[in-house]
């Protein structure tokens, strides 16, 4: 990784700081500006992300274990490989977990809740209305929170934020016609959850999903990656 073409984030000095690393890390290689059997070096990362190489030897670690990077002994880290059946894949395992946990929320869910998706929805119009990639990047992640805490399927809920990990969400955030999309598939569960239509709500959220494989596809065909 050349360290002099790669933006330095506000990484904080908190115990997490290695999955703080993995994150930016993982996010580069699931958009391909790391390709597969490049060299990850722990002081050219460490020094582009402004910590020590501690952080980086443990994120890398972790990304070994799920398969991101390889390892050669004596030599270091390698980016694996990255197909469009694994890209696919993640997306599907998402959209189906989703699906599962909106069919559940959609007889347990209350008028009061609804609103609460409503007022997240709205919140994320309004970051998208500012531009901000960063405000549209949490008040995502805020609309889902709340709406899968409303399932009570917690262990589900684990495993899908261990999945969302893989999505390259400050991409989506700085496409326009993601945004637009996000929105009106939000709309349609709202709608749906209004309605009681359990297989409706499943509908709309893996039509998100379904979305957002495309665009990543899309986005890492017009890269090096697969050529």
């Amino acid at each position: 990784m050349d360290s002099d073409s790669v933006s330095k984030p506000a990484l904080g000095r908190r115990p997490q700081l290695s999955e703080e690393v993995a994150s930016v890390v993982r996010h580069r290689i699931m958009t391909a500006e790391l390709l597969p059997g490049e060299w990850v070096r722990l002081d050219e990362t460490a020094a582009a992300l402004g910590v020590s190489v501690t952080p980086v030897r443990e994120a890398l670690l972790t990304l070994r274990g799920e398969g991101m990077v390889a390892f050669a002994p004596h030599r270091g880290y390698t980016v694996a490989d990255l197909t469009r059946t694994d890209v696919a894949d993640l997306f599907w395992l998402q959209g189906e977990a989703a699906a599962r946990i909106a069919r559940r929320t959609c007889v347990l869910i209350t008028p009061s809740e609804i609103d609460q998706l409503s007022w997240a929805n709205a919140n994320l119009r309004g970051a998208v209305m500012s531009g901000d990639a960063a405000a549209i990047v949490e008040a995502e992640f805020d609309f889902h929170r709340t709406h899968n805490h409303i399932s009570g399927s917690g262990k589900l809920a684990w495993i899908l934020q261990n999945a969302t990990r893989y999505t390259p969400h400050q991409l989506y955030a700085r496409d326009p016609e993601w945004a637009r999309e996000a929105l009106e598939a939000h709309e349609e569960l709202i709608n749906a959850y209004r309605a009681g239509d359990g297989e409706a709500a499943a509908g709309a959220v893996r039509r998100q999903f379904d979305d957002g494989a495309a665009r990543l596809i899309g986005h890492l065909e017009s890269t090096p990656i697969w050529d």
